[in-house]
């Protein structure tokens, strides 16, 4: 028996979770909110990464200490002007239909991530002229250009590998039955209920997988998800909230687990994407500037977060190489906001948030809109589950939205995406050619410091015009209970599998 929510935490259930039985080599993990699309090159959210991280290899993966290492390439280099990017293949890999991994299947990949209307992934691959077979098991990438993001986009999504026979097959639906080469195979899904995946025992890694079955179950409660965890139902959790930490380090039973995340929480602003976007919000950046000024981001670092979560107003936390200094947090100033709307010609504005109904994510939304109010801001609240929220961005059916970035280890991944004309998860539409200018052209550079004159000059940009206020950065907190062991905390927040026992 389990306890879950479904919904918002006002209802408890309590109900079979299915036939199969808890045993030594089964892993229950709680998620904090229902994956969307189980399709590498669709999907964007971090419940459906932390599936990924058993169900589908990628290229090349990054260590806890952020080092980018083999996976299913096992080395590659660049051509001298850095415009050529050469991999050889591990030859021991098959997919979990059985066909071959190989160069062709690598090629089909990164093609259909580059072309196939649906991508979320051609921005990260727009450098990309052409993917070839240079042997059986060797690949190389053509680039228009160098881009010194290209390794980085390939130890994520942009990375992963899925069996072109099933994807030939099931096109745009491969995410109803995902094919993968990791250590564990999709075995079901029940949309708000569970991911069930069994180990793959032609993995080419088996002998360090330790764990037979692994059951992601979403439970967007937080109070839920712990007690589930307390009672044994299951194992792990991943997202556990801060006003909970005490608790799980003071339960001799359980085990605590924390990190700093590389991305950042914010608010997404719609300036252009369809008829919402013709709001006060969205014509004019004054109010979005108001909006920014009347949030005390520090105080809600401390009321919702127990100050485990860095305020933050940029796409790089504080304690990254690629953060702007001469741009710190901007403190609250109600009078300033008050006087930026004054100068709009606006009295008071009324602006609709959508954001997760997850409670925390609720309590932040709360508080934020307590805060604006004061400086002339109307906020209504409109809650809905986190998967939906998301397809509601794409479709432009919002004002403004609340949902996190999980990061990436080049600062690219947090930014080119989101705001370049044509970015694959550009949902707010802003578009402004120097930006894209700067943005492109920073991924031309290997050198550090001229990258990071052109994030800074395009930082500088966005904290004007406001397409996105930032509000902090999340840090990643597991917990699981004592039986769990090998587990490696990440700054990309992932759960990965190689290694992690269950003992009987």
């Amino acid at each position: 028996m389990r306890i879950i929510n479904r919904a918002s935490g006002a209802v408890l259930l309590a109900s079979a979770l299915f036939a199969l039985p808890v045993s030594a080599a089964e892993l229950r993990i709680g998620l904090q909110d229902d994956p969307d699309v189980l399709d590498p090159h669709q999907s964007r959210t971090i419940a459906g990464r932390i599936v990924y991280a058993g169900l589908c290899d990628k290229l090349v993966d990054i260590t806890p200490e952020l080092e980018i290492v083999p996976q299913l390439a096992t080395d590659w280099t660049w051509s001298e002007d850095a415009s050529q990017l050469v991999m050889n293949l591990r030859q021991d890999v098959v997919f979990h239909d059985g066909t071959p991994f190989n160069a062709q299947a690598v090629v089909a990949n990164i093609e259909r991530a580059m072309t196939m209307p649906e991508s979320r992934r051609r921005s990260e691959l727009a450098s990309v002229d052409t993917i070839e077979a240079t042997g059986d098991y060797q690949v190389t990438f053509t680039m228009t250009g160098p881009d010194a993001s290209l390794l980085a986009q390939l130890t994520d999504r942009a990375g992963m590998m899925l069996s072109p026979t099933a994807f030939a097959d099931t096109g745009a639906n491969f995410g109803s039955n995902p094919v993968c080469s990791g250590p564990f195979r999709f075995v079901e899904r029940v949309q708000q209920d569970r991911i069930v995946l069994e180990k793959f025992d032609d993995y080419w890694n088996a002998e360090n997988i330790f764990i037979d079955r692994v059951t992601y179950l979403p439970i967007p409660d937080a109070t839920v998800r712990l007690a589930n965890l307390r009672s044994g139902d299951i194992n792990m959790l991943e997202r556990l909230a801060a006003s909970d930490a005490q608790t799980v380090k003071n339960d001799a039973n359980l085990t605590y687990a924390e990190t700093v995340g590389l991305g950042y929480q914010a608010l997404y602003v719609n300036v252009d994407n369809g008829p919402r976007a013709d709001s006060p919000m969205g014509n004019d950046k004054r109010v979005r500037q108001a909006f920014s000024l009347a949030i005390d981001r520090e105080a809600i670092s401390q009321i919702v977060f127990e100050g485990t979560q860095p305020a933050g107003n940029q796409p790089f936390p504080p304690s990254s190489p690629w953060y702007n200094a001469e741009l710190p947090v901007p403190e609250r100033d109600v009078a300033a906001a008050r006087a930026l709307l004054d100068e709009a010609g606006l009295d008071r504005v009324a602006v609709e948030l959508q954001v997760g109904n997850i409670p925390v994510q609720m309590q932040m939304a709360q508080v934020i809109q307590a805060m604006v109010t004061e400086a002339g801001f109307d906020l209504r609240l409109r809650a809905t589950e986190y998967a939906t929220l998301l397809s509601e961005q794409t479709a432009g059916n919002f004002q403004l939205s609340r949902s996190d970035w999980s990061g990436r280890i080049d600062p690219d991944g947090n930014l080119h995406q989101f705001v370049t004309c044509e970015g694959g998860i550009n949902d707010v539409h802003y578009c402004n050619p120097e930006v894209d200018a700067l943005l492109n052209e920073a991924r031309t550079f290997t050198d550090t410091p001229a990258r990071k004159e052109r994030y800074d000059a395009a930082t500088r940009i966005l904290q004007d015009d406001m397409p996105i206020i930032y509000l902090g950065h999340q840090s990643y907190i597991w917990a699981m209970d004592d039986d769990v062991t090998g587990f490696l905390p990440s700054p990309d927040g992932l759960i990965r599998l190689t290694g992690v026992r269950v003992a009987d």
